[in-house]
């Protein structure tokens, strides 16, 4: 099955844009393999946007900009298999990409063949000027089985910023994960916008088929096309750990979209911590359930478990206040009385400190400005 769990990689955009080339893929892809990244689970290389000419070959065949990519694209993909890693490629639903290069509107089974015979593993399918005639679901069936009948397994990644409540169909057509959110920015109310905005979407997540938040800003600090591209300073490390435990919380696709050739320590330690990627990749995928409250609006302190394979379970406190404050758990409310003879054995996922069987009904820590703490649970006799 592709997408068992959620897929992890990284992409070009959130960084480079159109300034994408060859020399940064390539150099994407080492990076990827040696400094870590692929032994803690990221295997997708993927190009976004800009990486084509402006139009097709007279066939009606997209092409590589051969001043970006002068090998071509087999070459790329060849060399990204090369180091044990999947390739992964951009296009469009609609007749231009959304900077304004062909897309695959009508063009689906020509465009999948062609990716096919590169050796194209991961597809991002965008979803800009579409047609006002055209029919958005039946678009990204169309594409799903032209994939298909490519005769390569190729991962579906949709991306139509949630049109149509997505959550609701794209499973059943076909796609492997689907953007159901506008795009994220680096800082820190929009990936905090965001994934209340899915909060009770989540649910629609299960093996073969992914809820996608959009990508990972972890480690760009303002740089790149989201960040100084778009006028945004960046976020704090706190931040940044905030961030991504909430997309590990949530089972989304872990993209990296930070230049990964120079990441900072903190961050590339925080995005290869085994115990967050073992959370974001529980085979169970389940979502996290809320306890602290039962709506998804803004509040400063935001409190969830989540069920984890092997009667394991994950503990998350959020704090969007602007000043440390403490947060509390009471086990009653994860559906565990104290009269049950049962409490809980924790650990912090993040630092890996065993916190031990707790003999209260109730669990508490301090967490920081913007920040969190996370930890994981099993059962112990009280």
């Amino acid at each position: 099955m592709l997408a068992k769990t959620p897929p992890m990689g990284w992409n070009s955009w959130n960084t480079f844009a159109n300034k994408v080339n060859e020399e940064i893929i390539l150099g994407a892809v080492d990076a990827l393999v040696e400094k870590g990244y692929k032994d803690a689970g990221y295997e997708y290389i993927v190009i976004d946007d800009c990486w084509s000419l402006k139009n097709r070959d007279k066939d009606g065949k997209l092409v590589p900009d051969p001043e970006k990519f002068p090998h071509g694209m087999k070459y790329v993909a060849d060399y990204v298999h090369s180091k044990g890693l999947k390739f992964g490629i951009y296009s469009c639903a609609g007749v231009r990409t959304c900077a304004g290069y062909p897309g695959s509107y009508g063009h689906e089974y020509t465009d999948a063949k062609t990716f096919a015979e590169w050796g194209v593993d991961f597809l991002k399918y965008d979803f800009c000027f579409f047609p006002k005639s055209g029919d958005n679901k039946n678009a990204y069936l169309t594409m799903s089985m032209a994939l298909k009948a490519s005769g390569r397994k190729i991962l579906f990644s949709a991306c139509n910023w949630g049109t149509d409540e997505p959550w609701k169909w794209m499973r059943s057509v076909g796609v492997h994960m689907y953007r159901s959110t506008g795009d994220i920015y680096d800082n820190y109310k929009s990936f905090t916008d965001i994934i209340q905005s899915q909060e009770e979407n989540f649910c629609m997540s299960a093996p073969g088929c992914f809820n996608d938040p959009d990508m990972l800003i972890v480690g760009m600090h303002g740089k790149g096309h989201v960040g100084e591209g778009c006028g945004y300073e960046g976020c704090t490390e706190t931040e940044y750990e905030s961030h991504f435990v909430r997309w590990c919380l949530c089972s989304a696709p872990l993209m990296i979209g930070g230049d990964i050739r120079n990441m900072s320590p903190f961050c590339e330690k925080l995005m290869q911590n085994k115990a967050l990627i073992a959370i974001n990749q529980d085979e169970e995928a389940r979502p996290p359930y809320r306890v602290d409250a039962t709506s998804f609006q803004w509040s400063p302190k935001e409190i969830f478990i989540k069920h984890l394979s092997n009667n394991r379970f994950a503990i998350a406190f959020f704090n969007h206040a602007d000043s440390e404050t403490e947060c509390q758990i009471f086990f009653q409310e994860a559906g565990v009385p104290y009269y049950c003879g049962v409490t809980f054995d924790i650990t912090d996922a993040i630092s890996g400190e065993h916190i031990g069987v707790i003999d209260q009904d109730y669990f508490k820590a301090s967490v920081p400005s913007h920040g969190c703490r996370i930890f994981t649970a099993e059962f112990a006799k009280r």
